[in-house]
């Protein structure tokens, strides 16, 4: 008895333009938030230190928050449907 190999298949990809325009639109609130959160703790310091300060925070917030949200908030419009 002979059995045929499935082949694998990738599932679609989400079309990445869309996904570049909804993670900049939720990026731009998002960083300007913490901008302003950390501008009072900050004033005075250079914009290289600030973006130290910031940069920590917005990571796990975009890895955790923002772009799991998308990915399952747009699915069907990210995947062209």
């Amino acid at each position: 008895m002979t059995t045929k190999a499935i082949p694998a298949t990738r599932p679609a990809a989400p079309n990445r333009f869309r996904f570049t325009l909804l993670v900049l639109l939720g990026v731009y609130p998002l960083i300007t938030g913490l901008s302003y959160a950390v501008g009072p703790f900050t004033a005075g310091w250079d914009i290289w230190q600030r973006t130290l300060i910031v940069t920590p925070i917005m990571a796990p917030l975009m890895v955790y928050g923002l772009i799991p949200f998308i990915q399952t908030r747009f699915r069907g419009w990210l995947m062209g449907r």
